[in-house]
């Protein structure tokens, strides 16, 4: 049983830390935000070791999250316009470590970009999927479909179909609890290691799921997702900086 070093952080809609060096930057554009609650017990062995399912009231989160990555620039360098700007969608789960440190976990990231898969895969190993993707806005409504190329299953993908809503002036301690995650928690050869990220605050809207025909969740290994999202959210986005991992993460 992993025991705290310290309690975790608090929940907060702005940068918990400073990410002093830059790795990456990109914008997250267009996001749809769709989750499930879950039972923790269900998705704890599907996490990286040291880490545990982050928690709100007692219950953990399913998230499918698509959205338009946009440029994608390594350290300080201008995002790259083709290679660096394509669709993505992924499974996540919720997760904090032994500093108390609160990030996500991605079970699957597909993107439409054979070039950026392939790097995330082999320089941070990260579950990234190359698949056929587009993303259509009409007005106050927007659809991503995708359908999984390679690695396998071939095929699998989803089609979601959201009407944006009202801003939301004021989102609730779950809505920041869900969006407002700064960092990832991935495994890195037999380690679990911690990438802190830093934008501005989410501007969040009410969002309606109009049609969502989906098998990513499942085929990232989870079965608990049945019936309807428990709540559906919309951002046009915000850039992102992604920072280093750190040391005694990967020396531990």
């Amino acid at each position: 049983m992993l025991r705290f070093a310290a309690s975790p952080e608090p929940v907060t809609a702005d940068p918990v830390r400073t990410v002093p060096s830059t790795l990456l930057t990109q914008s997250w554009l267009d996001l749809s935000f769709l989750h499930w609650a879950v039972d923790p017990a269900d998705v704890a062995p599907l996490l990286p070791v040291e880490t545990v399912p982050d928690t709100y009231e007692g219950l953990t989160y399913v998230g499918l999250v698509a959205f338009r990555m946009h440029r994608v620039g390594w350290f300080r360098a201008p995002g790259i316009p083709y290679f660096g700007t394509f669709p993505e969608v992924n499974v996540r789960l919720y997760s904090v470590d032994r500093e108390g440190r609160r990030g996500v976990v991605f079970r699957s990231l597909e993107a439409a970009r054979l070039l950026p898969v392939t790097i995330a895969r082999a320089a941070f190993q990260l579950p990234y999927v190359w698949a056929r993707m587009a993303i259509h806005r009409d007005r106050d409504t927007i659809t991503y479909t995708s359908s999984r190329r390679w690695p396998g299953p071939r095929g699998a993908g989803c089609r979601l179909k959201v009407r944006i809503g009202e801003r939301i002036e004021e989102p609730t301690p779950l809505e920041h609890f869900l969006t407002a995650r700064w960092g990832i928690h991935n495994s890195f050869s037999g380690r679990s290691v911690y990438l802190p990220n830093s934008h501005p605050r989410w501007p969040l809207h009410r969002a309606e799921l109009l049609r969502c025909d989906d098998d990513l969740v499942s085929a990232a290994g989870l079965s608990a997702c049945a019936g309807p999202p428990m709540s559906v959210l919309y951002s046009p986005g915000v850039p992102v900086r992604m920072g280093y991992p750190a040391v005694n993460d990967l020396f531990r």
